[in-house]
């Protein structure tokens, strides 16, 4: 019970946040983009399909990385709360970063679906406090709790973007 309680209060703190309450937040202050002409219905549901499109890949790697923290990782995406074990499985292979990349698409089908600027704007700070957050404190933190396999899996593993074979 209470390892779900921990995982509740990461998610409830961190991603709820930042695609929940944020997003709502920006909706109700900054009007979405307004379609006009004729073919208004044609254009908001194409954009909202891409949205669509681009939200549910996004939330599908953002519950994998979660699970993997919790069944290899042995703890919570939060960083008052760390994983116990390197989790270098499923897209961490390929990225250090995916439940971030997650996050991001999310938000990015999210500005789609309510063709909302602000959202669109929202995931780009998101981003870039992410990439600094990492930069500064994940980075060192974990290379001073995990050493030798972490310093290893960060020469061979990208932050962001995968290496084309």
């Amino acid at each position: 019970m209470l390892t779900v309680l921990r995982h509740a209060l990461a998610m409830l703190l961190l991603p709820f946040m930042a695609l929940v309450v944020v997003p709502a937040w920006l909706l109700t202050s900054f009007p979405p983009l307004a379609a006009e002409g004729s073919e208004i219905s044609l254009s908001v549901g194409l954009m909202r399909a891409v949205g669509i499109s681009v939200l549910l890949p996004g939330l599908a790697l953002f519950s994998w990385c979660v699970q993997l923290f919790v069944r290899v990782g042995h703890g919570t995406l939060a960083p008052w709360d760390p994983t116990h074990n390197l989790v270098s499985l499923g897209p961490y292979r390929y990225v250090r970063n995916p439940m971030i990349s997650g996050v991001a698409l999310m938000l990015m089908g999210e500005a789609l679906l309510w063709r909302s600027w602000a959202i669109g704007v929202w995931n780009g700070v998101f981003l870039v406090v992410n990439h600094l957050y990492f930069l500064l404190s994940e980075e060192p933190g974990l290379e001073q709790r995990f050493g030798e396999p972490y310093r290893c899996y960060k020469d061979t593993v990208p932050r962001w973007l995968p290496r084309i074979p």
